[in-house]
């Protein structure tokens, strides 16, 4: 098994709004990726939010959607950690499959810019609260069928999913006990209506379910836009500690995760080797083999 996390990672939340032009989107994008490393140059790893390069809306998706590794934004987001020698969570983009379906997909990119990681949303927002909000990606969006985990060589495994996943902790808890992730990452644009009911809580829980930090990458907010996102991108520590934290306007969040927080944490309350499998059973052993 490999190292939980092998040294200090500096990560960087690019927390912003995209609007109805995909060339301006990823062009905004890089100008605050840029400033990110401007600001701190030791940064390893940055994150864009979900949907960054297209509106967030079932009716537009389609419209957006584009092939994985060839569309515009792959090609953008490949360069753009090639020549910053970063490593870069591309928060999600709509794409179009070979299937002709269209996903909700997350594509991870190493220091010189080649696909580490693709995730596709897994669970769709489908929701509907009264006086609240309804909304319904299945409407135009297909779920991805796996649980995803990357490698960064340097520092260790990392678990993804996007908004929604985030509810649902099996993704987490396979990603931490069968590939020894250190950290989930969540691309993700909660709204004003499920953001204040749930965003830091479900953070903080699944950070401390499994004993690993959590990031979660969200759109600025924009009352201008259709559909108004909470903002606040997060990192939360092994102990579910807050410890950065974006308010709603375009804003860099940059942290540092810390190796030895992890250890302490997991020697404090070893919950990790303390699990009762003679009475519940490891179901994360009963997983389909091509899950992670």
């Amino acid at each position: 098994m490999s190292q939980l996390l092998s040294k200090k990672l500096k990560v960087a939340l690019i927390q912003i709004t995209s609007g109805a032009d995909k060339s301006a989107n990823l062009a905004h994008a890089k100008e605050f990726i840029l400033k990110a490393l401007a600001k701190d140059p030791s940064i390893d790893l940055t994150i864009l939010p979900e949907c960054f390069n297209s509106p967030y809306s079932v009716s537009e998706f389609a419209n957006y959607a584009e092939r994985i590794p060839d569309g515009e934004s792959t090609r953008f987001l490949s360069q753009l950690a090639k020549e910053n020698k970063i490593y870069l969570v591309g928060g999600s983009i709509p794409e179009l499959g070979d299937d002709g379906k269209v996903y909700n997909t997350s594509v991870t990119f190493d220091r010189e810019g080649q696909v580490i990681g693709k995730h596709r949303k897994a669970h769709l927002f489908d929701i509907d609260i009264p006086g609240g909000i309804t909304f319904k990606e299945s409407i135009t969006l297909t779920g991805g069928d796996k649980a995803t985990v990357f490698n960064l060589p340097e520092f260790g495994n990392v678990g993804e999913g996007i908004c929604y996943d985030i509810r649902f902790p099996e993704l987490a808890a396979l990603a931490a006990r069968e590939k020894n992730a250190f950290a989930m990452v969540y691309p993700g644009a909660f709204n004003t209506v499920t953001g204040p009911l749930h965003w830091h809580l479900l953070a903080r829980a699944r950070a401390v379910d499994n004993q690993i930090f959590v990031l979660l990458c969200s759109p600025s907010r924009n009352l201008d836009l259709s559909y108004h996102a909470y903002g606040h991108s997060l990192v939360v520590d092994p102990n579910g500690n807050i410890i950065a934290e974006a308010g709603e306007d375009e804003e860099i969040v940059i942290a540092e995760l810390d190796p030895v927080l992890l250890t302490k944490t997991r020697a404090g309350i070893p919950v990790t080797t303390q699990r009762r499998f003679d009475i519940y059973g490891d179901w994360s052993k009963n997983t389909d083999p091509r899950a992670i």
